[in-house]
C-alpha cells in the first residue's frame, strides 16, 4: 500500500508526503521550519517520522525549507547534481545523496524512478514512486509533455498532475509579457488544457487517485479545472482531487 498527501500546493510552497510501511518521505519542501511542522501536524505526522527529503528542482517553492529541515533533523536529502549546484548551498551538515535523474534507486519500502522533464531550471526531475505493484507518478513543474514522461506516468494507481494555469487568464493577467511567455513557453508550466490531454496519452486504467495541484492563485480556478476534469470523453476511473495552495489534500490510499 501506498498513501499520500500534500501539504500545500501552489507558487506560494510546495510540500508531498508518500508513504509506505515503515518509509514516509517527502518531496520537496516549501515551506519554513514552524509552517511545515504545523502542517505535518494536521496529517498526523511530524518530522522526526521522515526517512529523508526527495527534491524536484531548485526553484524556491519547493526547496525554501528543504535543507533547514534536513540539517535540523538529521534528514538524507536525495536531488540531482544540476539541482544542487542550482540551489547555491553549503553542503556543511547535509547528508546529500547525488541522484541520476535516469537511474531508479531504493529508500526503505520504495523504488524510486525520477525522471527528467522541461522547466526553467538546472537539471529538473519528476518521480514515481513504486511499493509492492503500487506506483504513484508526480508530475509538476513542466512545461510541455514528452513521450518519455508519458510513458513513465502510465499504468499509474495514482497521480499528481499540474494543472497550472488557464491559457486566457494568464494571457489577460497584469504580468509582465516575459512572465507570461516564461509560464506558457516549454520550460514553464502546464496549461489546463494541456494537462487534461496528457491524460488521454497514458493509461489509466489503473488509477485510483487523481490530484490537480499546482494550481495559479492568479490564473486559474479550482472549479474551472474540475469542469475540465468532469468533461473528458469517457471519464476517469477513481477519485478525482484539486489539491490547494493553504490545505495541499488529505492522506489518499492505494490499496
Amino acid at each position: 500500500m501506498i498513501r499520500f498527501a500534500s501539504l500545500g500546493s501552489g507558487s506560494a510552497g510546495n510540500a508531498l508526503l508518500v508513504e509506505s510501511g515503515a518509509t514516509c518521505l517527502m518531496l520537496d519542501c516549501g515551506f519554513g521550519l514552524r509552517e511545515t511542522a504545523a502542517r505535518m501536524l494536521r496529517l498526523g505526522k511530524q518530522p522526526a517520522d521522515l526517512a529523508g527529503i526527495v527534491v524536484t528542482h531548485e526553484h524556491g517553492d519547493h526547496v525554501g525549507g528543504v535543507f533547514r529541515l534536513a540539517r535540523k533533523h538529521g534528514l538524507p536529502v536525495w536531488i540531482t547534481h544540476g539541482t544542487w549546484i542550482g540551489c547555491r548551498q553549503e553542503r556543511a551538515g547535509l547528508d546529500l545523496r547525488i541522484i541520476d535523474s535516469h537511474l531508479p534507486f531504493a529508500v526503505g519500502d520504495f523504488n524510486i524512478h525520477p525522471f527528467p522533464v522541461p522547466h526553467d531550471a538546472r537539471e529538473p526531475v519528476q518521480y514515481v514512486f513504486c511499493a509492492g505493484e503500487r506506483r504513484l507518478g508526480v508530475l509538476t513543474d513542466i512545461g510541455e509533455p514528452t513521450a518519455h514522461v508519458c510513458a513513465m506516468l502510465s499504468g499509474c494507481d495514482g497521480l499528481v498532475l499540474e494543472f497550472n494555469h488557464d491559457a486566457g487568464q494568464l494571457a489577460r493577467s497584469a504580468y509582465p509579457l516575459s512572465l507570461k511567455r516564461r509560464i506558457a513557453g516549454r520550460l514553464g508550466h502546464l496549461e489546463n488544457e494541456v494537462a487534461a490531454a496528457l491524460l488521454g496519452r497514458i493509461d489509466c486504467s489503473r488509477l485510483q487517485h487523481l490530484v490537480a495541484a499546482h494550481l495559479s492563485e492568479r490564473n486559474n480556478q479550482p472549479e474551472l479545472v474540475q469542469s475540465i476534469l468532469d468533461a473528458l470523453p469517457g471519464g476517469l476511473p477513481g477519485n478525482i482531487l484539486v489539491a490547494s495552495q493553504e490545505q495541499g489534500f488529505d492522506w489518499c490510499c492505494l490499496s
